[in-house]
């Protein structure tokens, strides 16, 4: 690709406390020109003294949310001070990248540190280079709906006090992987319409194999969310942004789950964001009659006596029973009542995941019986329900599926796909 002429994006904003943590900024500036980028300092400290000069200082920092750095410093509550830096440091951070003086961004943290660093990347675009080097990355600290859907992380091991060339290793680690995704970074291509997907591996749902090629023939770009907690912790986010045309939000697996108290959930505000914005809708029950939980850990006592599925050394589940079930379901009528665009519900009566058929492992059709009495019973217009007899991995739900996409895209409730260019053809 011929680049000449174009202005290098190579700019990495580096956000840290320079009061606590100077020499470890330092070095990470140092590696980032090493790597060829260039680097630019927010000190996000509450202590007025520092060892170098940064490009964005606390006091700017703290100007921007409104407040003095001496304001912020005599907060008793350390948590509060955070707080107010994190608003500022987010108002600096889209300003500096919207004025073009940075291209990633690469945050170094404890807790605190951390803290701070979902909230800043979390409010940049999707495509923005994000890094997080922090002692908590990766931890059960910190909750999927915090997550931005591209954040990048390492494990900032051994470097809580002081530089050592283990923690060494993974600031350099850092610096190289964000400069080079600042330079290989690309915005998300808009010559299609974006359809979000969610589903699981085909073992258990199979009707993407069908649908995913449908809807790119009809000029659509489809994006599948695997529902296993940050999966659909990814499609929220993105649906937040606004950055569908439409959604088929057929399984909810992660929703059920967050219902049970499972740690396999994508946040509370499953199935809320795309209703919220009026993106249309297409919503089918797809594996709500699984509680997920770790293969690795003992199975909880309350579910001791149920059937278990272990799909791999990761992650198993248990079936649910009929009352769990009606819970779900008034969970998934709550939040799309709340929905602001066009839904429509389709249920398949016979099963809603390829293991609970008849003669698997998981069939309980009484239970799976008295959810669908629950949740059509539910329902209330303007949400259009189609109660399906079928599985739904038969041919028969993806029909239905694309049978009202098709219909909304007439009525113009989805926006139409854009048909693929022809091929050039060949010079005479």
């Amino acid at each position: 690709m011929n680049t000449a002429g174009k202005a290098p994006h190579d700019s990495v904003l580096i956000i840290g406390t320079v009061d606590t943590k100077p020499d470890e900024i330092a070095f990470l500036r140092d590696c980032v020109v090493e790597a060829g980028g260039r680097a630019v300092i927010m000190d996000v400290g509450v202590r007025d003294q520092t060892r170098f000069a940064p490009d964005i200082t606390n006091r700017d920092v703290a100007a921007a949310a409104g407040l003095t750095l001496e304001e912020v410093a005599a907060s008793a509550d350390e948590n509060v001070a955070m707080q107010a830096m994190t608003r500022g440091a987010i108002a600096l951070t889209l300003r500096a990248f919207r004025e073009g003086r940075a291209h990633g961004i690469l945050v170094l943290g404890g807790t605190m540190g951390t803290d701070l660093a979902l909230d800043v990347t979390a409010a940049l675009p999707v495509g923005v280079p994000k890094f997080l080097v922090s002692t908590v990355s990766f931890s059960h600290l910190v909750p999927p709906e915090r997550l931005a859907p591209d954040l990048m992380a390492i494990l900032w091991a051994g470097g809580l006090y002081g530089l050592n060339s283990l923690c060494k290793s993974s600031l350099r680690m850092a610096a190289s992987a964000v400069v080079g995704a600042c330079r290989s970074a690309a915005p998300l291509a808009t010559d299609r319409p974006l359809v979000g997907v969610t589903s699981l591996g085909t073992s258990a749902l199979r009707y993407i194999v069908a649908l995913k090629p449908a809807l790119e023939q009809r000029g659509y770009e489809v994006a599948v969310f695997h529902s296993t907690g940050m999966g659909g912790r990814a499609f929220e986010s993105l649906a937040a942004q606004n950055k569908f045309a439409a959604v088929l939000d057929l399984c909810l697996q992660e929703l059920a789950n967050d219902v049970h108290g499972s740690i396999v959930t994508a946040g509370g505000d499953r199935l809320e964001n795309a209703g919220r914005l009026g993106i249309p809708q297409i919503v089918a029950p797809g594996a709500i009659d699984m509680i997920d939980m770790p293969t690795w850990k003992d199975t909880p006592e309350v579910y001791a006596d149920r059937p278990r599925h272990e799909h791999n050394r990761l992650i198993a589940s248990v079936i649910s029973t009929a009352q769990e079930r009606r819970a779900v379901a008034r969970a998934i009528v709550r939040k799309l009542a709340a929905a602001q665009g066009k839904v429509k519900v389709i249920v398949p009566r016979e099963g809603i995941q390829e293991w609970d058929r008849e003669g698997q492992p998981l069939h309980e059709p009484e239970a799976h019986r008295a959810f669908v009495d629950e949740f059509v019973g539910g329902l209330r217009t303007p949400i259009e329900v189609l109660e399906l007899d079928g599985h739904i991995n038969d041919a028969s739900f993806i029909d239905a599926v694309l049978a009202t996409f098709d219909d909304w895209v007439k009525a113009g409730i989805i926006p139409p796909g854009t048909p693929a260019a022809l091929p050039a053809s060949p010079s005479v």
